[in-house]
């Protein structure tokens, strides 16, 4: 029997056509807890499903995950529907996911947020208890492995940012049993030892498993207890650990850790520019402005100067005397006329001009004015006025015609 020689290629390339063509394979329904997930900039989810004693690798494309009402995280026990199928590059099956759905959390998970409800009750992670970081760190503390990502990120930057700025490494188990011990030990060394304004946890990222070192409760409390401020930057953007809630600040991930500690030492340098060009210009437009002030008061004051009021009023005394003599002249020359005008009318309504027209007034003993003949009969003697004077005359054999 001839059996023929395949290439890696071909061989990968037969199992995906037996796989591919497999109904139940097809449509694969997998239930188990997610782990290590990567929410890739491209929209694409890269994540492993595992249960207790298997794992396997899945990949859920853009146009998919974007229909989740989910947000994958690892820990969480999920249902997910899709295909398995070969990658015939790595000659690795994988899950090629259509959906996923919540099916419980996993144990991790559930332990993860057991202690975190604890030590949130217990007080650890109060902002009331947050230290203030430093502006600007002399020497700061870093706890990671020697090895790693990380340290070479948080070096990198620092060297960028300030090399003024004074590193100290403690090396130390970021992954493993002992891992959580080891970082204890780094935060109590720099404690006892006062030699650093600040301390950087730092940790790559990784999986739930990976990160759990950073979950554990006698971290936890370790950190709540330091004099020194931490900040933590334990995995990616999207991880979150114990230790990034009792720490004073927590980044994102090593790299941002290292920029929220150091400032830039160019920008620094800019904002005293900026801040001296500030100064300047406003000291600068006091001064004027305070001149401009000046100028104008002492323009007001020669406008407003005393002497020239004291003129000005003699001025308006003159005035006011021509107006008081106008006025007083005016009143006279009315009162003149209005006199002139009643002299007249008085002259005109006189009885005794009537007198000259050679009419006389009679009047009793008592001067009133006889008007009536009658009255004659019961007086004895009466006064006559003419025009010249007047004079008393007697009555006697009075005749009334």
């Amino acid at each position: 029997m001839f059996i023929k020689v395949l290439t890696v290629t071909a061989l990968n390339g037969y199992i995906k056509k037996v796989i591919d063509s497999d109904f139940i394979l097809k449509n694969a329904n997998v239930k188990g807890e997610l782990s290590n997930v990567k929410l890739h900039s491209s929209g694409h989810i890269y994540f492993s499903l595992k249960d207790a004693f298997g794992k396997i690798t899945c990949i859920m494309f853009r146009s998919q995950a974007q229909k989740l009402k989910i947000t994958p995280r690892d820990g969480m026990n999920v249902i997910i529907r899709g295909r398995v199928s070969v990658y015939e590059k790595g000659g690795a099956y994988q899950i090629y996911c259509d959906s996923m759905e919540t099916d419980g959390e996993g144990q991790l998970y559930l332990a993860f947020k057991d202690l975190k409800d604890k030590l949130e009750k217990q007080g650890l992670f109060d902002l009331d208890h947050k230290k203030k970081i430093p502006l600007f760190p002399v020497r700061i503390g870093v706890i990671t492995s020697q090895t790693g990502a990380a340290v070479k990120d948080i070096i990198n930057v620092a060297t960028r940012r300030n090399a003024n700025v004074n590193m100290l490494i403690y090396p130390s188990l970021v992954q493993g049993i002992n891992a959580s011990n080891n970082v204890a030990s780094g935060i109590k060394y720099f404690n006892t030892e006062k030699n650093v304004d600040l301390i950087i946890i730092a940790r790559g990222g990784g999986s739930i498993e990976e990160l759990w070192a950073f979950n554990e409760e006698n971290l936890a409390n370790v950190i709540y207890s330091s004099t020194i401020p931490i900040i933590t930057g334990i995995g990616h953007e999207t991880d979150f650990t114990i230790a990034d809630f009792v720490s004073d600040k927590r980044a994102p991930t090593p790299s941002a850790a290292a920029e929220i500690a150091i400032k830039d030492l160019k920008e620094l340098n800019n904002e005293i520019r900026s801040f001296r060009d500030l100064l300047f210009r406003s000291v600068n437009s006091k001064i004027t402005n305070k001149y401009n002030q000046v100028n104008l008061l002492s323009k007001t004051l020669k406008v407003n100067n005393p002497l020239n009021y004291v003129v000005n009023q003699y001025t308006h005394i003159d005035h006011l005397k021509e107006t008081l003599n106008y006025k007083f002249n005016s009143i006279i020359s009315l009162e003149k006329q209005k006199l002139s005008k009643l002299n007249a009318l008085i002259h005109a309504h006189n009885p005794l001009n009537v007198l000259d027209k050679g009419y006389a007034v009679l009047q009793n003993n008592e001067n009133e004015v006889i008007s009536n003949i009658s009255t004659l009969k019961n007086i004895k003697e009466i006064k006559i006025t003419l025009k010249n004077g007047s004079t008393r005359f007697k009555l006697s054999n009075l005749e009334e015609n």
